[in-house]
């Protein structure tokens, strides 16, 4: 049966690029794996086979290449089918030392076991959590090592074989011309080995996919961007090699009285224009608690108060930051008739909205309202 294009296996385009492929891969990979279709298990694995093979062509540069240019021939016995040139993508350093590692009884190995992929986990924090530092429990799916074949992917009692293409070495040559290309063995993938009979739970691939519940403490000073790293809790490697990172990615939620700048926190308070006038004593929030601040006689609008310490302590040590205070001075809404006379009053002994003694700002407006409008007129 011939085989299908690799492009349409993983349904990409031809100009695809490397994050394509992978996230191609992840996702059917996900959907056709055999532990996960056990109503069409056999059709699931073969399907499974297929998408594992056309990524490990496609996410391979020099395969890739081969691949463009030749096909499926690329791969088959007698290297790239026909004639003339290197291939696309050939290696020129790979070529001459393939040459000299001939003469000279070198040449590569079979490929080592790869790293695990380091994984991300997206957390949200309220300011309190990110501020005081919180230890969360969170849920993540993984590949770990399969604990029935202890991550060779052979059957238990079984062990893989000696790959008959490459003979262990991992590697292929094909030959152009008078040079010899060397490519990773198409049988065993690079590895040297090839497992007749692999393991029933894991299917040859000595990683399982689980979900792993995981304790993460998120020190103290925190903020969105941060990220927390757990060494070794990313997807197991490949044939014991080491498990890749989880990287904690922080975003602390907006808050409903402060907002945060760096280590220093902001918030508005509101005053009456009694206090502000005159000057008084009131609370105001922090994240240790209400404090008292003093404020003077004659505050306005803008005016901003600096409460040392009262922010966040810095996560990589140092001082603290502190809470900024902006004033609002608040117009009085929903006066009684006594209130509304009052202020009349007060407002008449003021001199109305020219008091130039009790409402600088005032009067300097109107006088330069004034003039705006002479110059008008005398032009």
């Amino acid at each position: 049966m011939a085989k299908r294009d690799f492009y349409q296996v993983l349904e990409l385009e031809k100009n695809a690029s490397e994050k394509d492929i992978k996230r191609a891969y992840k996702r059917l990979a996900m959907k056709f794996h055999p532990d996960r279709n056990q109503d069409n298990k056999d059709e699931s694995e073969a399907k499974f086979k297929e998408i594992k093979e056309a990524y490990e062509v496609l996410s391979d540069e020099q395969k890739r290449a081969a691949y463009d240019q030749y096909g499926h021939a690329a791969f088959e016995q007698g290297g790239m089918g026909g004639g003339g040139g290197f291939g696309g993508g050939a290696d020129f350093s790979d070529v001459f030392g393939d040459v000299f590692g001939d003469i000279f009884g070198g040449g590569r190995r079979q490929q080592r076991p790869s790293r695990g992929s380091d994984l991300q986990y997206n957390m949200e924090l309220t300011l309190e959590e990110a501020v005081r530092g919180v230890t969360k429990e969170i849920r993540i799916p993984t590949l770990e090592t399969c604990d029935v074949c202890h991550g060779n992917g052979a059957k238990p009692g079984t062990s893989a074989d000696t790959c008959s293409t490459c003979h262990g070495m991992g590697q292929v040559h094909m030959r152009q011309g008078f040079f010899s290309v060397q490519q990773a063995c198409p049988t065993c993938h690079g590895r040297g080995k090839v497992i007749k009979d692999p393991c029933n739970k894991c299917h040859g691939h000595g990683r399982v996919e689980r979900y792993k519940t995981l304790s993460v403490k998120i020190p103290a000073g925190v903020d969105t961007g941060d990220r927390v790293r757990l060494s070794g809790e990313g997807e197991a490697g490949e044939k014991g090699a080491p498990a890749g990172d989880l990287f904690v990615q922080v975003h602390v939620l907006p808050h409903n009285i402060f907002e945060r700048d760096g280590n220093n926190l902001h918030c508005e308070v509101p005053i009456n224009f009694a206090i502000a006038a005159l000057g008084g004593e009131i609370e105001v929030p922090t994240l240790d608690g209400r404090v008292k601040l003093k404020i003077p006689a004659e505050t306005q609008t803008g005016k901003v108060f600096r409460m040392k310490s009262k922010g966040v302590k810095s996560v990589r040590g140092g001082l603290q930051g502190d809470l900024m205070c902006h004033i609002v001075v608040e117009t009085p809404v929903k006066l009684n008739e006594k209130q509304k006379e009052l202020l009349k009053e007060f407002g008449e002994s003021l001199g109305g909205t020219s008091g130039e003694k009790n409402s600088p700002r005032s009067k300097s407006f109107l006088d330069g309202v004034k003039k705006f409008f002479d110059d008008l007129t005398s032009k």
